[in-house]
């Protein structure tokens, strides 16, 4: 179960760093851990820098080391790309740069074991049945650590219902083979069914990978939940400290509860922006089209207001396929994923694809700051110029929610949509009790 957890309308920096120093008495008295000398911090990337785990990380770290505990950190980062010096800077503060490891998703895995495709066939209601070879990072396997300590938002996920949890094992240190068969496994899903799901099919995989291979970690989990206040600004409202799927159970209900918004009718217009200083590839950017897809009304419009967006995918094999292939539907991506070598060889990027498909339903139009408009409308977006979206759609005199535009036009304005999801009530129904 949950060893403890702190609900209120906004928790402070204080009361948060207080009940980091609880999580590390507590977990050294429940997981028997006599003497603490080498640590083990697992945050997200730089596409969490919102939810305030960068300046989490270096309060523990700066306590632990004070104690002369031997610390590192390994950012969660799937296969985005490894921050730079200044990105660790800006997210870690005072963390010596060497004490901060970038995980290799291709070379730098081993393998803890198989998930057969039965299971995978169970869990998935038969559509699949292809095995998920289980590769995390050698660094987290091969060395010995007298505690881990796993950082989190939870918040409504396009493959696992909501993150994060075992997540930042199995996806934000995964291998290739890893991140390829669960990314599919989600994608012949249907990303409508996964997000508001607790348990989605890949969900339960990791959580069945996490009980058969990684029970020995001397891990606890530290998941925040975050919502907005009255005038539009995330604040913290939930921490929740465990070692077992119950704290992400309870941090998810929170999450469900707080940051779902539900509309009786859908939205003809939607305006979201995504940070400069976060979101750089539609990989990560295109967290808009995802989490405000069953909100928008057929014939409806998504603008994706993204200044920071110079490249389709984070690396440049994924970049390519984006290219050569498009933001293409469920379908036709399954139907070329069996004959396509390309795709075949990048199954999480392939998974990608449909999930940033509108699949003919409504306009995604892109402002992006350093991509053409040839560039944009060639993977299957409309464009609008950067400047003229920030000029009508300003970020920072828009009122979060409806807007009334001088116009006459009304739009639904979402500053952070990586914090949320946003669907019609009939969409998500059948999983919100």
């Amino acid at each position: 179960m949950t060893w403890f957890a702190h609900e209120s309308d906004s928790i402070d920096r204080s009361t948060i760093e207080k009940l980091l120093d609880r999580t590390i008495v507590e977990a050294r008295e429940r997981l028997g851990i006599e003497c603490l000398r080498r640590v083990l911090l697992l945050p997200p990337d730089i596409t969490r820098a919102h939810a305030g785990l960068g300046w989490m990380t270096e309060y523990l770290y700066t306590s632990l080391d004070s104690q002369g505990v031997e610390v590192h950190v390994i950012p969660t980062l799937g296969q985005h790309i490894p921050h730079t010096p200044e990105v660790n800077r800006y997210m870690f503060g005072s963390i010596p740069n060497e004490r901060i490891h970038a995980h290799d998703w291709k070379k730098g895995v081993v393998n803890v074991g198989t998930l057969p495709g039965s299971y995978l066939r169970e869990v998935s209601g038969g559509l699949v049945d292809w095995d998920m070879p289980i590769d995390l990072n050698e660094m987290l396997i091969n060395e010995q650590w007298d505690l881990i300590v796993n950082l989190g938002h939870v918040v409504p996920h396009e493959v696992l219902g909501f993150a994060n949890h075992n997540k930042n094992y199995f996806i934000g240190l995964g291998g290739k083979r890893t991140l390829g068969a669960s990314h599919m496994l989600s994608a012949v899903y249907g990303i409508e069914n996964n997000l508001g799901n607790l348990l989605t099919p890949a969900r339960k995989c990791f959580n069945k990978a996490e009980e058969e291979f990684l029970g020995d970690l001397p891990d606890v989990y530290v998941q925040l939940v975050m919502a907005y206040d009255d005038s539009g600004r995330l604040k913290h409202t939930g921490v929740y400290v465990g070692d077992d799927l119950d704290t992400y159970l309870d941090a998810a209900r929170a999450s469900r509860e707080q940051n779902i918004t539900l509309f009786d009718e859908p939205v003809k217009k939607i305006i979201a922006v995504m940070q400069a200083d976060e979101f750089h590839a539609t990989w990560v950017a295109n967290k808009a089209i995802y989490r405000t897809r069953m909100a928008i009304a057929d014939g409806g419009e998504l603008l994706i207001i993204a200044p920071g967006v110079e490249r389709f995918g984070e690396q440049p094999e994924v970049d390519a396929l984006i290219r050569k292939y498009g933001y293409i539907g469920q379908r036709e991506v399954i139907d070329r994923y069996r004959v396509e070598p390309d795709l075949q060889d990048i199954p999480h990027a392939a998974a990608h694809l449909p999930h940033s498909s509108s699949e003919g339903r409504f306009t995604i139009r892109y402002a992006p700051g350093h991509l053409s408009r040839e560039e944009i409308e060639s993977v299957g977006f409309a464009y609008m110029d950067p400047a003229e979206a920030i000029t009508r759609y300003n970020p920072q005199t828009m009122a979060e929610g409806w807007n009334t535009m001088p116009d006459g036009e009304v739009v639904y304005f979402i500053s952070t949509p990586s914090a949320g999801l946003w669907a019609t009530r009939e969409k998500l129904a059948d999983r919100l009790t």
